[in-house]
């Protein structure tokens, strides 16, 4: 099953590369996506912010169908940041249902996918419903084989790197690991993204020129796209764009001559 999935991917991949008229090497294997802009799009066409937030909601759909066509092999998306909680209660509150119906509502299409859900973040604060079903759809796709979808819900980079550094003191601490044996990958492996790739492409939407706690450790050479449309109006054709243009960019590494992914 597993050597199926993955061919099918790489053929997904080939067949957008060659659409798109790029090289296959060129293709990202993981897109993350700071999706912004739910509130603007809502106030630009006098409605309210929360009707952003559901349009967004189906924008996220959409795209995740279309990265599973074009055989993105991990798509992370920046949902919820642990600094979103200052917002008013009431957006607050809807966004936490709407989370909740989310997880639960998104399991068939996860299923005919083969799409696996990985939450990056802290449960803590989350509404207890919307922890028993964001664990429950976790927990259903964990076999799956395809795409690795990871949900950024009450996610912030800076307290990530403080719950590994925790982890990592305690091991010591225990004396299962010597301060000397501390490396990259001994963070990495203590980091919410341990089972993931380092992301390969950044896009965020709404013209905003942040990187707002997200990844901080992982983007360490991803390649940022940024576009002035506002994550509800975020289509597949955007994807393309960001696909294109991450093709053309020259991906050293630090080292001099480009290198490719």
């Amino acid at each position: 099953m597993v050597s199926k999935e993955i061919s099918n991917i790489k053929k997904n991949r080939i067949a957008a590369a060659e659409r798109l008229g790029i090289d296959l090497q060129n293709m990202p294997h993981h897109i993350a996506i700071i999706m912004d802009g739910n509130g603007r799009w809502a106030t630009q066409r006098g409605l309210p912010r929360f009707q952003g937030h559901r349009q967004g909601a189906r924008t996220v759909e959409k795209i995740v169908d279309y990265c599973v066509d074009i055989g993105i092999e991990c798509l992370t998306l920046y949902s919820f940041s642990m600094q979103n909680w200052k917002r008013p209660k009431l957006e607050v509150a809807f966004l936490m249902q709407l989370y909740t119906r989310y997880l639960v509502g998104i399991r068939k299409t996860l299923k005919e996918h083969n799409v696996r859900l990985v939450h990056l973040g802290r449960t803590e604060k989350l509404p207890p419903k919307l922890v028993r079903e964001l664990q429950k759809t976790v927990e259903i796709t964990s076999g799956y084989t395809g795409m690795t979808l990871a949900l950024a819900l009450n996610y912030g980079s800076r307290e990530e790197i403080i719950d590994a550094a925790k982890k990592i003191s305690l091991a010591c601490i225990q004396g299962k690991l010597s301060v000397e044996q501390i490396d990259e990958d001994i963070i990495k492996n203590n980091l919410y993204t341990v089972s993931l790739p380092d992301p390969d492409l950044l896009i965020r939407t709404s013209s905003e020129k942040r990187i707002s706690n997200f990844l901080l450790w992982q983007i360490s050479y991803a390649e940022f796209y940024i576009t002035d449309t506002l994550w509800p109006d975020f289509a597949p054709a955007d994807v393309d764009k960001a696909i294109i243009e991450f093709s053309k960019r020259a991906r050293r590494m630090g080292d001099i001559k480009p290198s490719l992914v």
